[in-house]
């Protein structure tokens, strides 16, 4: 591979061959993990992950107060989780809170307790997070958002391992490993007085940075196959082999979600596949520059028209791309209504909706009936045959 080879290049560099057949359009998943290695639920291919899994080896069998950075999406929970389960006590608790669901008037409580009585609605007694992760691993995420008023409480539980219950006048020592993470810049928030420097100084002593997936691309079709084997399992399905165009794309995209990101989109290309691999058609983030130099149209031919005719309003485009998507949906499941509305994250009757919006619902209309028509009119309800040819609909409609 020269030197000069761009990213997407390095990540299908080997799967460059092609057999006499035309059999290597087709990769197994096996042949997308090659060169790869799984840690602690991390899949591990790149110079850039083998040197965070060298630091967490480092950090793992002692118990210092480490921060991870990094992008959304990039899997610092996952690092979080590999620091306890390589640690000497990985059989521990592994508590996991986010200090962006920090309730401003029962933080305190959240994190370090409380007794009966200490305010009202205290009724009985609580752990809170600490004393709960006691033995084990505390995860705090976001930790860029903790209140101001709270980080000096924080520090001193970091420094002392000790904590006061609000409404206590006991303290209680914790043997805990703290892990905090957040993809936010700490440092310039300490300049605006966003952070205490104190705590920043405290947590930063041990650190970790982990890379965005579009600097460790090579990773990707390890990633894929990874999460393949999961929504295989998690839904029950056998898709063996990824088309070299799909994989082509998956690599190629800048994944602003990062690996949280290109998860969801091989869960949707697993759920739309009606067979036992996935093509390029499959994948739902197709649209423009998503390959390098190179331009796709939006899923669906209708959406692309109306998106490059500059009298089309932006809701014309919304919703045209939500008929396709109803669409898809429907044909994957067959006109199963609440499978469809399982598969678009919407609840059934949204699916009725929209079916009657866009003219798909042969003529009927359904809507969610009140209670006193439902025994006036008798128990029927709407079942799972009722989308039943609605794809000739679709069709004409079209």
């Amino acid at each position: 591979m020269s030197a000069h080879a761009t990213p997407v290049a390095m990540a299908m560099d080997h799967f460059r061959g092609e057999s006499a057949d035309g059999a290597c359009e087709w990769l197994s998943l096996q042949e997308l993990a090659v060169g790869s290695e799984r840690v602690g639920g991390m899949v591990v291919k790149s110079a850039q992950m083998h040197k965070v899994l060298k630091t967490i080896s480092r950090f793992s069998p002692y118990k210092p107060t480490v921060l991870i950075q990094g992008e959304s999406g990039t899997g610092k929970e996952l690092v979080a989780r590999a620091l306890h389960t390589l640690s000497s006590e990985p059989g521990g608790p592994f508590v996991t809170f986010n200090c962006s669901n920090l309730v401003e008037s029962l933080a305190e409580s959240q994190l370090f307790g409380h007794v009966r009585g200490a305010f009202t609605d205290a009724r009985e007694d609580s752990l809170g997070y600490f004393r709960s992760a006691n033995g084990g691993t505390l995860f705090l995420d976001e930790i860029g958002e903790l209140p101001l008023h709270l980080q000096p409480k924080l520090l001193r539980a970091v420094e002392t391992r000790e904590i006061q219950p609000v409404g206590s006048a006991r303290t209680y020592s914790v043997n805990i490993r703290l892990v905090a993470a957040t993809n936010r810049d700490l440092r310039a928030m300490v300049k605006a007085g966003q952070f205490r420097d104190d705590l920043y100084y405290r947590l930063n002593a041990a650190a970790i940075l982990v890379p965005p997936l579009r600097e460790r691309r090579e990773e990707t079709p390890a990633l894929v196959a990874y999460f393949i084997e999961h929504f295989n399992r998690l839904f029950d399905k056998e898709v063996k082999l990824v088309s070299r165009s799909a994989l082509e794309a998956l690599c190629s995209n800048n994944w602003s979600g990062n690996v949280r990101e290109l998860g969801h989109a091989v869960e949707n290309a697993v759920l739309m596949t009606d067979s036992d691999r996935i093509n390029l058609d499959e994948l739902p983030f197709l649209h423009d520059n998503v390959f390098e130099g190179k331009q796709t149209e939006p899923i669906g031919s209708r959406a692309s028209s109306i998106a490059q005719n500059s009298s089309y309003s932006l809701d014309d485009v919304i919703r045209e791309a939500s008929k396709d998507a109803l669409i898809r949906a429907l044909t994957a499941t067959e006109g199963n209504c609440q499978r469809a509305a399982d598969l678009l994250g919407v609840s059934r009757y949204t699916v009725y909706r929209m079916m009657n919006r866009y003219g798909m619902a042969e003529g009927r209309t359904y809507r969610i009936r009140k209670p006193s028509e439902v025994k006036r009119r008798g128990p029927r309800s709407i079942d799972r045959d009722d989308a039943s040819g609605f794809l000739d609909t679709a069709a004409t409609a079209a």
